[in-house]
């Protein structure tokens, strides 16, 4: 599931929040980009295998209801994230002017009980994002429902802390991005989201607790894969702890 991701306690000053602005724009297009090509997959398989269960099961009218109402949210669904891929944000979100997609935000309202409309919660939150509409994006990023997926569900937390972060919603930011470095659990990101947390940390003044995050990304240093965040943390850790 790239192009914007990024909070609750306020920085010490705004010097210490701009120091720390270019860092979360560093990363943004690399984090969303990554929840976008996760959930498109994802999507393309829901759809391929509620479109199959339609096909079998037709005929049984008991099922119809629900089984329509999901077939026709994941094709919604999937025309607008065309759109999402074309980056027409706009439109992904409100529907194109010939009405033949409805748009992420009527999705998620129409579909709410669907998977479709779910996801199109998560979508909804990522284009606000890439427009810059950070409340926006908080709103419907908390929206979405953990899939309990090992790639989107700590991607989708990743979005999220980030968005925190651009709101000023430090502490939230801080223990979302966590929460998704946990979860990810992996050598590729859960680097990121630590030494993003790590990051929002050091402008608040807590050295020593940024320093905590940095030491855990570290200690993948002995994994067998390595990454360039992990490579360069030995900066990160003399930083702080000067």
């Amino acid at each position: 599931m790239a192009k914007k991701i990024i909070t609750q306690g306020a920085p010490e000053t705004q010097p210490a929040q701009s120091k720390h602005e270019e860092f979360f724009l560093k990363y943004k297009n690399a984090i969303i980009g990554a929840v976008v090509a996760l959930i498109v997959i994802i999507c393309g398989i829901i759809f391929y295998n509620n479109h199959k269960k339609g096909q079998l099961k037709e005929a049984q009218t008991a099922m119809a209801t629900p089984e329509l109402s999901m077939q026709l949210g994941m094709s919604q669904l999937q025309q607008s994230t065309t759109m999402f891929d074309s980056k027409l944000f706009e439109q992904a979100l409100n529907g194109d002017s010939t009405g033949t997609a409805m748009g992420f935000l009527k999705i998620a309202d129409e579909y709410s009980s669907t998977k479709a409309g779910n996801l199109a919660n998560l979508y909804a939150g990522l284009c606000y994002a890439h427009m810059d509409k950070w409340e926006d994006a908080v709103k419907y990023l908390e929206k979405f429902d953990d899939v309990d997926d090992y790639l989107i569900s700590p991607a989708a937390l990743g979005a999220l802390g980030n968005a925190y972060a651009h709101v000023n919603q430090l502490d939230k930011a801080v223990s979302t991005l966590t929460k998704a470095a946990e979860k990810a659990d992996n050598i590729l990101m859960s680097p990121i989201y630590y030494i993003q947390a790590g990051e929002i940390l050091e402008g608040q003044g807590k050295k020593a607790d940024a320093l905590k995050l940095y030491q855990k990304v570290k200690g993948m240093q002995s994994m067998s894969q390595s990454s360039p965040h992990v490579e360069m943390i030995d900066e990160y850790i003399e930083r702080v702890s000067e």
